[in-house]
This record gives C-alpha cells, structure tokens and sequence, in this order.
C-alpha cells in the first residue's frame, strides 16, 4: 500500500526537495528526486524539478510506493563476458535481460549474474547495483563497462561525465535520410503525461547524438548513432524527435512496425582508458541474431 501525503507551504522557502526532506524525515533529497522522476510529486497538479522554488499555499501532493524487497542473490547467468581485468569487466548485454533489480525486476538481472561470476564489484550508493556504472534498457543488446572496485567506477564515471569515452550504437529505423549525417542536440526529461516515458523537454538535461546514415532501405533506415551524453533513452528520444523512431520500439515507436522482441538497437563499440593503466582499451560486438536476421530480410527484399 502506498504511503499518501499532502503538504501545504505555510511561510517557508527554498528548494522542493529540502522542503519535503525536512517536512517528512524518513525521505532523503535523492529519494524525493527519484519520486519526482516517476512523477509521484506533484506541485500545484504539475510535475515541477528537484530545485523549484516553493511558494506560500502551493500544495504538494506525494506519493511513496511501497517498496519491494531487492534480491541481490547470485545467478549463473551465463553472462557473455568480452574482457576482464583487476579493474573492469565488459559484458555483452542480451536483449531482454534488466541491468539491476528493482521494481517489477527483483531478479535475473545482470547484476545477479555478476554477483555469480565474480565477488569483486565496486560498492553502489543505492547498494543495489554494485558495479554498474552506466546501463543501456532492457530491449537494447550490447556492451556495458562494469568496474570491480571503487577506484575504477570512480574513474569510469569521471569519463562518462567528462564525455571522454566511446559509445556507439547501431539502431534500426523508421524512414529514409536526405542527409547521411547530422547531430541531434535536445534536452531531455520525464514525459509529465507518461510517467514510462522520457520526452524532449526544454527545462529537461542536456542531451547530444550524433547519427551517421549506413544503409537505407524501403521505409527503414540502419544508422550509427555515438553518444556523447547517455540520458535515460537517449537514442530512442531524440531518433522520434527527428521523425525516425526505431523500428520494433514499443515506447515510443509505431504500432505498425517490424517485429522483433523489443527496439532494434545494439550497444556495438565501447571505449575507455584502463583505471590503473590509463591505457586506451576498446571493444566491439556482433549484433544479435533477430537484428542480424531483419537486416539481412530487408537488404534481400527492400534495398534501395
């Protein structure tokens, strides 16, 4: 059962989250942000950021679900690890499997299956996802860095955040490109009418892709897509803002679409520099069967 709250701003003022924080002790500033993202506080009916500023009368309204226990048991998973060092794991992501546990996902989650292969992971402040330092969706195949100790998941997250590693995707698309190229740069944030989906929002994070065009066939499109920044559907976002989304998605694409078993994109190519060494180290992966064999339909029957 959900916990349900009402707060009516007397005279105090200062930023949403400290406001609540202080209001209602058992709920620490990122645990109001993370309620915020999934719209379970509203201001005045709206969904305002972490840091609006209150106001005398507006009313808060909160929502905390309850929260399932987390299971953080070891699976053998199989997992399809690519490079291991003292410092680092990659691993090649099958569509379909979930980063870490949460809601909905308790288990046979990639982190379960890294618990199995190895005892060394980095500690996570949240305490359920140790190790993982970036994650790609549940229907998105492909590479993820995984640091096994503190100094190196405190290095990788310095390459992400200063945007000095390498993503690149490969993503199936609806419609055709008059340019071979170009870089989308839209902000991002929590769609405020679908709590599921993300939207370009002009108060949203700073969001940036660059897209190459690699091949184009009858209404669809194979394009690269590098990530300079990695917010939460990065690529499915902007790809449908430009008026391409991803064949097979069904977030954010359309219902008549090519079938799959989720959005057709691959986390091919990833690079960083060793957290010890400081050696540059880079990775590439096939593309999983189902894509393979889309790709391979579509240039037999749809070439352009």
């Amino acid at each position: 059962m959900s916990k349900i709250y009402e707060l009516i701003v007397a005279d105090e003022k200062g930023r949403l989250d400290k406001y609540i924080s202080e209001q209602i002790t058992d709920l620490s500033r990122t645990r109001v942000k993370e309620l915020i993202d999934d719209n379970k506080i509203l201001v005045n009916n709206k969904v305002e950021k972490p840091s609006y500023k209150i106001s005398k009368l507006d009313r808060i309204n909160i929502e905390i679900p309850k929260k399932e226990p987390l299971n953080l048991e070891p699976e053998d998973l199989n997992l399809d690890i690519v490079y291991e060092d003292s410092d680092v794991i990659v691993v090649n992501k099958p569509q379909g499997m979930v980063v870490h546990p949460a809601a909905g996902h308790p288990n046979h989650t990639l982190v379960n299956g890294l618990l199995y292969h190895t005892k060394e992971l980095a500690k996570s402040p949240e305490g359920f996802r140790p190790g993982i330092v970036h994650r790609i969706d549940k229907d998105t195949s492909g590479l993820l860095m995984v640091a096994k100790n503190d100094k190196a998941r405190e290095s990788l997250e310095r390459q992400l955040a200063a945007k000095t590693n390498k993503r690149e995707y490969l993503a199936l698309v609806h419609g055709n490109f008059e340019n071979q190229s170009g870089i989308i740069a839209a902000p991002i944030g929590r769609n405020p009418n679908n709590r599921k989906q993300m939207a370009i929002n002009p108060n949203g994070k700073e969001a940036v892709t660059h897209f190459t065009v690699l091949e184009q066939f009858k209404g669809y499109s194979l394009v690269k897509c590098v990530l300079e920044t990695g917010r939460t559907h990065q690529i499915r976002v902007h790809m449908k803002y430009i008026g391409h989304p991803l064949a097979g998605d069904p977030l954010y694409g359309p219902k008549n679409t090519l079938k799959g078993k989720g959005q057709f994109l691959h986390a091919k190519t990833l690079g960083f520099k060793q957290p010890s060494t400081g050696k540059w180290l880079e990775f590439s992966c096939p593309i999983p069967t189902i894509f393979r064999e889309q790709l391979d339909n579509l240039r037999l029957h749809q070439k352009m």
